[in-house]
């Protein structure tokens, strides 16, 4: 599922209801299991390497995520998706969420390589998710749903992705 960039957070506020934190109220735990399955087939195929995942994530709006080992990338940084239980929204990140600003940081750096990400994106459009740059996740959160107060300033990424 493509959407376009101003598209996103109108999508994310869609997606926030404050009723259920962490999964939307009719979650498919089957069918994300089936895609978040695909993907990681997918991307072994297209990396040519096995590529290590953790799935189904307790006390957190994250499912699951997907590393790309950095021998298999051309810059030599691991990628890292990660699947929201939410509406099949997806991060990708150089090396770990957080650790740069966003893929367009670390592009700059020389830690992504742009047909690297490309074949990533790729591949989760392919496969139905909605890729949501971290920069956009990393903007503060202002939506209805209650974060835990252990959460200093909360962000989409805490939202869609965080631990409860």
């Amino acid at each position: 599922m493509t959407e376009s960039e101003a598209d996103l957070p109108a999508l994310l506020r869609e997606l926030d209801d404050p009723e259920w934190l962490e999964w939307p109220q009719r979650y498919d735990r089957r069918g994300t299991a089936v895609r978040f399955g695909a993907l990681v087939a997918r991307l072994e195929a297209d990396f040519a390497v096995p590529c290590p995942a953790e799935q189904d994530a307790q006390d957190s709006s994250e499912y699951g995520r997907v590393v790309v080992p950095g021998d298999a990338t051309v810059c030599g940084t691991r990628i890292v998706v990660c699947v929201s239980k939410f509406g099949s929204l997806a991060l990708v990140c150089a090396d770990n969420p957080g650790a740069f600003s966003g893929t367009e940081e670390a592009r700059t750096e020389g830690e992504l390589d742009d047909a690297d990400l490309a074949r990533v994106n790729r591949a989760l459009v392919e496969l139905g998710y909605v890729v949501v740059a971290e920069e956009l996740l990393e903007s503060d959160y202002d939506g209805p749903s209650r974060l835990p107060s252990y959460i200093q300033r909360p962000t989409w990424s805490d939202r869609f992705f965080g631990y409860f």
